[in-house]
């Protein structure tokens, strides 16, 4: 399957970003509007790319597309684009082969919309426009499963228009008689006259960029987007996550994830270093490495730049925050007799051993054990969980109460997960 990127405009709602500067390789949430087309839409099964542009921002995009030979595109120049969006989708014409893709270089998208929305013909129409001014916002009215008309005016739609289309090479027919009737012409003319078919799909982010304003909010919905959904504790969900997608909004164009993980590395151990001088500065430092143990994450999956070594690394390095945290505090509350340090042991066994189950389950059976197993959501001991409690602890001065609890509640989180495990896949 072939796409055509409409890319032609000069974005002057975007300025002064867009002075000279095409707005498809302005960034959102640390990639080009552009790159995002180019990668959902090859994962999507989309082999050959054709991009009609403004002659004047040849350069850039000959150089965006050198940086990033893995994407077989083509450029079409169009020479006049005060004639309307409606004559750079009819330039494409020429390169067009079969059945495509069409969507507008200054929308976006999350990759759900993407993948399901290349299987479908037509127009995609979002019938909730979840994430969208919808004064702002062209709608479509759609009547016996055809456009019937499109404008940001219509007080009567059913939807809104996603700027995704899924068309057959048929449609340019339309497009050529109208521009051999008038100067200038818009797709929704197009669209309209050529009776192209709606489908609906709702509730996905996607949103057009039009101005500085929209760019943040793209990249902040992004975020949000990025969040893992299951895997999360009670303090990631209600504290921790709050804090990391702030964050990683604002540093996403300028720290990659491999360099988020190794910060929040730092600032752990720091924490354990700290707690020589001040343990309950030093518990602070620790819950706040452990709010911020998320930007990685939603940084490498806003970003589309998602790695297995990333999240190895992740994964081996919070370990050695943990087991560094926990060393040096009990050091300095040292155990009194063998019951206490037995319990000192068991505390530090267990808190590794909650995060060994999981990857090792990943590893063994190449799923997420919580998409697996769900219940385990609901008991307690994962890693936010135990980071906050170890600050509440120390800051309160109840050291021994604290590995008394570490230790019961993960190794009763790692009984369980052996057992529900044992449950579900024992041959």
């Amino acid at each position: 399957m072939q796409a055509v990127i409409l890319a032609a405009g000069l974005g002057t709602r975007l300025r002064p970003y867009t002075t000279n500067f095409p707005k498809p390789l302005l960034s959102v949430a640390g990639r080009e509007l552009l790159y995002r087309h180019l990668r959902l839409l090859k994962e999507a099964g989309v082999q050959e790319f054709i991009i009609v542009i403004n002659p004047r921002h040849e350069r850039y995009f000959q150089r965006f597309l050198q940086k990033h030979p893995e994407f077989s595109c083509s450029l079409v120049l169009n020479p006049h684009p005060e004639r309307g969006n409606g004559y750079s989708f009819y330039l494409a014409q020429q390169k067009v082969k079969g059945p495509f893709v069409l969507v507008m270089g200054d929308h976006v998208y999350e990759p759900s919309f993407v993948s399901q929305a290349v299987s479908l013909k037509g127009l995609i129409v979002d019938p909730e426009g979840l994430f969208i001014d919808h004064n702002e916002a062209t709608k479509a009215l759609c009547e016996g499963g055809y456009v019937q008309r499109l404008g940001k005016d219509l007080s009567h739609y059913t939807g809104f228009d996603t700027g995704f289309f899924v068309l057959s090479p048929e449609v340019f027919t339309v497009a050529e008689t109208l521009i051999a009737r008038q100067k200038e012409v818009s797709l929704s003319e197009i669209m309209v006259q050529a009776r192209i078919p709606c489908s609906f799909l709702p509730g996905l982010f996607w949103m057009d960029v039009d101005t500085p304003e929209d760019l943040k909010k793209a990249t902040v919905y992004l975020i949000k987007q990025s969040v893992k959904g299951r895997g999360d504790g009670l303090v990631s969900r209600w504290l921790n996550r709050r804090v990391s997608t702030w964050i990683s909004a604002r540093v996403i164009s300028w720290l990659t994830p491999n360099q988020a993980t190794l910060l929040t590395t730092f600032l752990g151990l720091l924490a354990a270093l700290l707690l020589f001088r001040s343990p309950w500065m030093a518990a602070l430092l620790y819950q706040f490495s452990s709010a911020l143990d998320g930007i990685d994450g939603e940084i490498a999956r806003a970003s589309l730049r998602t790695s297995a070594f990333g999240g190895w690394l992740d994964s081996v390095l919070d370990r050695l925050v943990d087991f560094s945290f926990l060393l040096v505090l009990g050091l300095l509350f040292s155990p009194q007799g063998l019951a206490e340090f037995a319990v000192y042991l068991w505390a530090i066994f267990g808190s590794i051993m909650v995060s060994y189950t999981s990857e090792r389950y990943r590893g063994a059976f190449g799923t997420d054990l919580q998409a697996d197993i769900p219940a385990l959501q609901w008991v307690p001991g994962k890693r936010d969980e135990r980071v906050f409690l170890s600050m509440v602890f120390v800051i309160l001065g109840h050291v021994k109460a604290l590995y008394l609890l570490l230790a019961l509640l993960t190794n009763l989180r790692v009984f369980l997960t052996l057992v529900l495990v044992w449950r579900a896949k024992r041959p």
